[in-house]
């Protein structure tokens, strides 16, 4: 297998990014290629998912809306094929709301406070 392809992503327009790149340099430096695309919404989400043929679809999120915008993008990434992508959660949700995300097909969710190596090994391991 080549290098592991990431796609790195905000829900919608929430500002609050600085984990985001923090998780995307760590990755980039464990030698993973890091598509960052900021704040977007689910259906750029996907479909740069689809074109750029990513193995890994990370979400960073700190806005209480994360999921209305999960249920979104895990049912286009399901329309699109392309499901079976290592999704991984990160930031701020509700504990109650956890299971729920891995019922929508969210592989692994890291809060704040991760261990970045943690994080990476997940990731190289997860992929499919």
């Amino acid at each position: 297998m080549g290098k592991i392809r990431v796609l790195m992503a905000k829900p919608g327009y929430d500002s609050h990014f600085r984990g985001a790149v923090v998780v995307a340099t760590t990755l980039r430096n464990a030698g993973m290629e890091v598509i960052y695309l900021g704040g977007q919404q689910p259906s750029e989400v996907a479909n740069t998912a689809l074109q750029e043929d990513v193995d890994v679809i990370g979400i960073s999120t700190l806005s209480s809306t994360y999921m209305e915008y999960l249920t979104e993008l895990t049912s286009l990434l399901k329309n699109k094929g392309i499901a079976e992508k290592l999704l991984v959660v990160g930031g701020v949700v509700i504990p109650d709301d956890v299971p729920k995300l891995k019922e929508m097909g969210v592989d692994g969710y890291f809060p704040p406070g991760s261990d970045l190596v943690s994080i990476v090994d997940y990731v190289r391991n997860g992929v499919k």
